[in-house]
């Protein structure tokens, strides 16, 4: 295990389950409260940071939203990203698909076009400095109304060029994957890839219906899935990707200790698991710092870290000469 470390910071890596707007560090709200003229509820950096005493989603979700406040124009979109794509570049991710939440912002006032644009022009921007792939999912918010997903989405599809799937995210408690049966239905008409959060304080059975219902190809969090043998050995059978987040669970409490975190038991298991940061300016992580608590917590080996790596590429949404590009990185780095 203590071999592995040192290598985790230069492994080529994807992450695929991201929230760019829970990368905003107390450092960047405050200059962007200052550069708006925005007001915030606390009196510095240091008593925001001491507010990151979650104990479940929902506290969590109460100052990311007041986070995000600060979000107003284009400007704010792309500093914001290319904070973060700067920091996934240091950390070698070489893809990242990152989500963002538009209702957050246009049921503030901000258009659509401010949101999407500002993000759009940070990934070709860090593309062109950095050499990273950057590609964007728009995400739901599911303790809002179908009806209010399916306006977003109609005022998306102006910019459909410019994000590459949708996704479900916010409060899953009390708010089943079949809510949104509608909306899904229309984003893969256009094409869309399909993605949601299921599983992690939500029970087996909103895995099932993401599946089943919405027609998801990957699922995001998905711990509880071993929960249900059956469903273990569909998601295994079919390949169905997770996208684990670590440090976001312990920080959130869906797991008590990262050394009872499943994921080692998910790998076991055969799924297409991979570790990922979720929102790592407020769960004490980006990707590397995710990887390496979860390598000392659970005693993974490099063949854990090979195949972790290899399932980030496999469940990425590109085509297969890309695929073959980032797996080709992959077994150069093995080599050396």
């Amino acid at each position: 295990m203590t071999s592995i470390l040192p290598n985790i910071r230069d492994l080529p890596k994807t992450e695929l389950h991201m929230h760019i707007e829970g990368s905003l560090e107390p450092e960047l709200i405050f200059a962007l409260a200052k550069r708006n003229g925005v007001a915030l509820p606390y009196a510095s950096v240091d008593a925001l940071r001491a507010a990151y005493a979650f104990t479940n989603l929902q506290s969590f979700l109460d100052i990311y939203y007041a986070g995000a406040s600060v979000l107003l124009k284009e400007q704010d979109f792309y500093d914001m990203a290319m904070a973060y794509l700067e920091r996934a570049h240091a950390d070698n991710v070489i893809h990242t698909e990152m989500f963002f939440d538009p209702q957050t912002h246009t049921e503030r006032g901000v258009a659509m076009d401010v949101v999407i644009n500002g993000l759009h022009r940070a990934c070709l921007d860090a593309k062109a400095k950095w050499g990273i792939n950057a590609l964007l999912i728009l995400c739901f918010l599911r303790h809002l109304s179908e009806e209010n997903a399916i306006e977003t989405f109609k005022a998306a599809l102006p910019l459909r060029s410019k994000f590459i799937g949708v996704g479900l995210d916010s409060s899953e408690v009390g708010h089943p994957p079949e809510k949104f049966a509608r909306v899904f239905a229309m984003c893969k008409s256009e094409g869309l890839r399909l993605v949601a959060h299921a599983g992690e304080e939500g029970p087996p059975a909103y895995i099932w219906q993401a599946l089943d219902v919405l027609g998801v190809r990957r699922i995001d969090h998905g711990v509880r899935c071993l929960e249900d043998a059956a469903l273990v050995a569909r998601l295994a059978k079919d390949r169905i990707p997770l996208t684990v987040c670590p440090l976001s669970n312990l920080k959130l409490r869906v797991t008590p200790d990262l050394r009872q975190h499943p994921l080692k038991k998910m790998l076991d298991a055969g799924l297409c698991v991979t570790i990922n940061s979720d929102d790592p300016a407020y769960f004490g992580g980006y990707m590397n710092a995710n990887w390496k608590a979860t390598f000392e917590a659970l005693d993974l080996t490099a063949a854990d870290a090979v195949t972790l790596a290899r399932n980030s590429f496999e469940a990425a949404f590109v085509d297969d000469a890309t695929r073959a590009g980032y797996v080709a990185k992959l077994d150069e780095f093995i080599k050396s």
